[in-house]
C-alpha cells in the first residue's frame, strides 16, 4: 500500500479552538490518520503530522488549508517563527511504496487546487519547485508575511498558482508554500537569553 506523510505548519499556536478545528478537518477524511499535533505558544505555530494513502492525504491537506485560511487572520499574527501565511508550509514526505516524484505530483496538484479554489498565492519548493530560486524554503519565506505585498509586485516572485495581485483576502490569508521533503527531525531550543533557535537536520 502506498503511504505518504504530510506535515503542514499553521500560524496559530495559542487558540485551541482554531487548532482543534484544523485537526478535525484532517481527521474526518477516511483513510487518514492524524499522528501528532504540536503547538508552540512563543512560536504561535502548530505542526500537524498525518499519514495515509496519497489521494486521501491530499484531500485532508486541502481541507486543513481551507479551514486554516478561514480561521487565521495573518494581519493580527505575531510569533517567533518565520512565516508567510496562515498555512505557512505544507510538505509531502514519501513513506512506503511511493517515490519522491509521486510526492511532487501530489504537491503540484494540491498547489493548483489551492490556487484555483481558494484564490491564495502558492509557491512550490524543494523537489516540486519550478526553478532553483524557489527550491529553498527560507528564500521563499524571506521577508515573511510583512513583505508579501511588495514581493508579489516582482515578476520573479509571481506565484506558481493563485493570484499575484495583492488584495484584502491575501492580507488576511498570506500565501502558502507547498512541496516535498525528506524525513526530518525538527526542534526548538530556547537559550538562557530567551532567544529561539530553529534547528532542522
Amino acid at each position: 500500500m502506498k503511504i505518504v506523510e504530510c506535515v503542514p505548519n499553521f500560524s496559530e499556536g495559542r487558540n485551541w479552538e482554531v487548532i482543534n478545528k484544523i485537526s478535525d478537518a484532517i481527521s474526518c477524511v477516511p483513510g487518514v490518520t492524524l499522528l501528532d499535533v504540536d503547538s508552540g505558544c512563543d512560536t504561535n505555530r502548530t505542526v500537524y503530522t498525518f499519514v495515509g494513502e496519497p489521494e486521501a492525504v491530499s484531500v485532508a491537506a486541502f481541507n486543513a488549508i481551507e479551514r486554516g485560511f478561514k480561521l487565521i487572520d495573518m494581519a493580527k499574527h505575531k510569533g517567533a517563527h518565520p512565516r508567510i501565511g496562515a498555512c505557512d508550509v505544507c510538505p509531502f514526505i514519501p513513506v512506503s511504496e511511493i517515490g519522491m516524484e509521486e510526492c511532487v505530483e501530489l504537491a503540484r496538484g494540491l498547489g493548483e487546487r489551492v490556487g484555483r479554489e481558494l484564490n491564495i498565492p502558492v509557491f512550490l519548493y524543494e523537489h516540486a519547485a519550478a526553478s532553483s530560486q524557489r527550491k529553498n524554503l527560507a528564500d521563499i519565506r524571506s521577508g515573511e508575511y510583512e513583505s508579501l505585498k511588495e514581493k508579489l509586485k516582482k515578476p520573479e516572485w509571481k506565484p506558481d498558482f493563485g493570484p499575484s495581485e495583492y488584495n484584502e483576502q491575501i492580507k488576511r490569508s498570506g500565501a502558502t508554500v507547498i512541496g516535498t521533503s525528506e524525513f526530518l527531525i525538527a526542534f526548538n531550543k530556547e537559550s538562557s537569553s530567551q532567544e529561539l533557535f530553529y534547528l532542522i537536520c
